[in-house]
Parts: C-alpha cells; sequence; structure tokens
C-alpha cells in the first residue's frame, strides 16, 4: 500500500475563498490542519511544499501571506520520532523557527516582521517629523490646497484626496465628500443632530471627540494628566499644548512683528494680520475673515443663533467672549479692574481700551476731516457720516442705521426689552450705559474730576458737556440765525422761537 502523502488530505484556499471565512471557521482550519499534521507524522507520512495558510494582521485590510511552514522529509531522512519534534513548531503567529527577529541598525529596536522593519526604517531614512513635535510645526505643505501636516504618511494620504472624486455633495451648503460618512457626519450641521448623549448629566454632542472630551469632566479618567494641575487629556499632544502654560513657554515669534506666541495656529492666525490674508470668506455677503472661528461667529449675524445664554437673565449671545463680558454686570468681579472708575473686565484687551476714557488717548483719526476717536469701531460709523452709508435696516420700521450695534439698541424700542435690571431698586434699562449712571444715584459714585476746576461728576458724558465752560466751545449752531449753544437742550429750545414765529406768521 503507498504511503499517505499531504496532498491527499489537504484543502487548499484560494485569496479569494481565504477572504470569505469568518475568524471561527479560520481557526477551525488552522487546528484540522495541525491534527492532521501530526497524525501523518506518527505514521510517518510525507508532506512536501505545503502551504498551511496566509495570516491576516487585520480585519479590513490588503490581504498579504504572512508565513508559509515548510516541512520536508526526503527519502534519507530522520525516523518518526524527529518528525514529532518539529510538530510544537507548526504554529501560525510570529514565534515560528524561520521568522527570526530583526533588528534595526540604527536603533536597535527588534521586529519580528520584516515590513515592520521596513516602515520602521522610514523613521531614519525620511524627514524627521517628530522633531517638529516640540513646538507643533506643520512642515508638509499641500500645492493644492495649502493644508499643512505633521507627519509626513499624513501629507501622503492627503495628497491621494485630490486625485479621487467627490461623490457626495451636500445639498444644503455645497460642499463635497470623498466618503459617506464624512459627508454623514457634516449633515449634522445642518440639521443640528447630537448623536452623542452623557447619561451622567443629559448634554448632547454633534460629534463624538467633544462627548470623549466632557465624559472626563464626569470620571476624571484620561491617559494624560498634567503634573502641575491634575488636568486629563485625551492626548498627549494636547498635554504638551497644555504644559506651555505652566512653562510660559512660547516657542513662536513672529517675523514682522517680533510677538511670541504659545500655540502654533495663533501663530498663523497672526501672522495674516501682517500679510493682509483672508481665507475665509462668508457666501451670505462675501465678507472675508482671516480665522475661522471669526467667520462663524459672524454668519451668526445672518442665521440669527445665539448659542451663550445667561443663566442669571437667560439673555443669549452670539459669541462666548460677549457672555462673559456680560456677566460680570451680574457679577461685578472681574481679572481686570479700573482704578479710576472701578469697572471690571474679562480680558486686558477690553480694559486698555476702557482705560482711554479716563487717557482721554484717540488713536483713530479720520483722514477726511481730522477728527480723532478712542475707539476703531467708532471711526468707522464716523466713515459713513462723509459717505452717508447706512447698511443696517430695521425691518420693524425700515429705519436705516449706520452701525450694527445702533440697529440692536433702535430694536430695544419696539420689543420694549430692558436687558440691565438694578440689583437693588430692580429698575430695568435698556442700555447698559443708563444701568451704569443710574447705580452711582444709589452709591453717591462721581469718579469723573474736571482737571480744570476738581468738580466730581458721575458720568463721562456730562464730564464733557462740563468742559465747555472752561474751553467755552459752543457745538451746537442755529441754520437760521447762526446763534450757537453750548448744551443741546438750549439749542432745541431756540429753535421752537423759530418755529412759533413762522407759526404766527
Amino acid at each position: 500500500m503507498d504511503s499517505v502523502a499531504i496532498a491527499d488530505v489537504a484543502v487548499n484556499f484560494t485569496l479569494e475563498e481565504w477572504a470569505l471565512l469568518d475568524p471561527s471557521q479560520k481557526k477551525l482550519y488552522r487546528d484540522v490542519m495541525q491534527e492532521t499534521l501530526r497524525n501523518l507524522a506518527s505514521i510517518g507520512g510525507k508532506w512536501e511544499d505545503c502551504d498551511i495558510e496566509e495570516q491576516y494582521k487585520n480585519q479590513g485590510r490588503k490581504l498579504r501571506s504572512h508565513m508559509v511552514e515548510r516541512f520536508c522529509e526526503s527519502k534519507g531522512s530522520s525516523p518518526c520520532g524527529e518528525n514529532l519534534s518539529l510538530i510544537p513548531n507548526l504554529t501560525l503567529n510570529k514565534k515560528t523557527m524561520k521568522e527570526k527577529p530583526r533588528e534595526c541598525n540604527a536603533c536597535g529596536k527588534v521586529f519580528t516582521c520584516h515590513s515592520s522593519l521596513c516602515r520602521h526604517m522610514k523613521c531614519h531614512t525620511e524627514p524627521k517629523p517628530y522633531k517638529y513635535q516640540k513646538y507643533r510645526e506643520r512642515p508638509y505643505n499641500c500645492k493644492e490646497c495649502g493644508k499643512t501636516f505633521r507627519h509626513l504618511q499624513f501629507f501622503n494620504a492627503h495628497e491621494k484626496n485630490h486625485n479621487r472624486e467627490k461623490k457626495y455633495k451636500c445639498e444644503e451648503c455645497g460642499k463635497a465628500f470623498y466618503a459617506r460618512a464624512s459627508f454623514q457626519t457634516h449633515e449634522r450641521i445642518h440639521t443640528g443632530e447630537k448623536p452623542y448623549i452623557c447619561k451622567e448629566c443629559g448634554e448632547a454632542f454633534m460629534w463624538s471627540t467633544a462627548f470623549r472630551r466632557h465624559m472626563i469632566t464626569h470620571s476624571g479618567a484620561a491617559p494624560y494628566m498634567c503634573k502641575e494641575c491634575g488636568k486629563a487629556f485625551n492626548c498627549s499632544s494636547s498635554l504638551q499644548t497644555h504644559e506651555t502654560i505652566h512653562s510660559g513657554e512660547k516657542p513662536y515669534q513672529c517675523k514682522h512683528c517680533g510677538k511670541l506666541l504659545r500655540y502654533y495656529q495663533s501663530f498663523r492666525t497672526h501672522e495674516r494680520t501682517h500679510t493682509g490674508e483672508k481665507p475665509y470668506e462668508c457666501k451670505q455677503c462675501g465678507k472675508a475673515f482671516s480665522c475661522p472661528s471669526s467667520l462663524r461667529k459672524h454668519e451668526r449675524i445672518h442665521t440669527g443663533e445665539k448659542p451663550y445664554e445667561c443663566k442669571e437673565c437667560g439673555r443669549s449671545f452670539r459669541g462666548l467672549s460677549s457672555l462673559r463680558a456680560h456677566m460680570i454686570t451680574h457679577t461685578g468681579d472681574g481679572p481686570y479692574k479700573c482704578k479710576e472708575c472701578e469697572r471690571a473686565f474679562i480680558s486686558p484687551s477690553s480694559f486698555r481700551v476702557h482705560q482711554r476714557i479716563h487717557t482721554e488717548e484717540k488713536p483713530y483719526e479720520c483722514k477726511q476731516c481730522g477728527k480723532a476717536f478712542s475707539y476703531y469701531n467708532s471711526l468707522q460709523s464716523h466713515k459713513r457720516t462723509h459717505t452717508g452709508e447706512k447698511p443696517f435696516e430695521c425691518k420693524e420700521c425700515g429705519k436705516a442705521l449706520s452701525h450694527h450695534q445702533t440697529l440692536k439698541i433702535h430694536m430695544r424700542l419696539h420689543t420694549g426689552e430692558k436687558p440691565y435690571e438694578c440689583k437693588q431698586c430692580g429698575r430695568a434699562f435698556s442700555h447698559y450705559n443708563c444701568l451704569e449712571s443710574h447705580r452711582r444715584a444709589h452709591t453717591g459714585e462721581k469718579p469723573y474730576e474736571c482737571k480744570e476746576c476738581g468738580k466730581a461728576l458721575s458720568h463721562h458724558q456730562t464730564l464733557k458737556v462740563h468742559m465747555r465752560l472752561h474751553t467755552g466751545e459752543e457745538p451746537y449752531e442755529c441754520e437760521q440765525c447762526g446763534r450757537a449753544f453750548r448744551y443741546y437742550t438750549s439749542f432745541q429750545t431756540h429753535k421752537r422761537v423759530h418755529a412759533e414765529k413762522k407759526f404766527c406768521e
């Protein structure tokens, strides 16, 4: 009787057939083939060039043959017992006799697979991305769209996207996507869908990343924790960025003005103030912005969205900074407090702008008439007096106004809104300045002092009017008789004299 060969009992699969098997079927195949080989070895059987299986590292990746184990017994083969000694090594993992450890000559790191070693060697042969990670630089720039990358492999993957067709197009905004998953995620912006709901507090999130960050506030469990303050982070790069707050490190210096910045994104945005680049454009009105956050905030003017609500009074705001500034009206407390009038501010820039009221600094000058202003917005509004432009129209009464803030204040005449309430007497006001002036009626505070005579006044506008006594300024002139007046009320009274004369005639 002829001896049994491996070909008589082996079951072979093509790559296509192997791909159709699920993990449990593949495991069964391994177990059966190993048992078959053990049986053949026990009876002194022969086998030649037997490919047992191709191993797949991850489901969904391209199939590749990982190992082929060959067991051969020649005519002058050793006894059956020696064959049995080979069987324990017939495993399909990386610990086979023929798979020897491979060591990197550059750093000494050891790999069990040749392909893993090849991928690792790119760290030494290609430009090293890790040297940029400390300062968050992005050395790889896409020529097509200008997007920058920190790692070469991500840059290479991104470049391929330009050659691919964007099959999925959003009907709302026209943006196109390569992948259906990206398109479905984008649609949430328009639908407002928030599928990620926190079981602890019920808050919903649109993105999984925001949801994971939020969950840390409940669990406190995150893989990366700051040793200085104990704050936890999802990824090491976020921790590295956070640590610069404690170290005070600002590695990015502007070549134009020398300003130091802590974050690379802030550095790029700052550079645009010098170059004038404004890559983010509003599709509705065409206005351009230097950073995406400014564009998103601007778009809320068109949509009317006000996502930030004050829990004290229920008032909503378009931007987070506006809400923070508003909260000071309730708390009366802020990190920056004016020594002259004790008004508090949320940011140093707001505080510096406010100080111009006391110092009377006016850095913004109109080139047409030479009039100077303390605030840039005031200059912009003033310029419209020369051009006659009034781009903001009230939908209720049709009145045209030269500034958006003026329109907001004007709208309160129609809505009756009075968002500023005095905590002492409950009286409400439509303007913040009116509330401030009213508060001084309770406190008796008079923070504005005349430098000429020393008289103290409760409001800056009152001080300006008072100064006309010393300067002799009479800004209100009658067009009919040429007479000038110091106060607007006197001017209005005088105009009635002419009106009464015309009526009598």
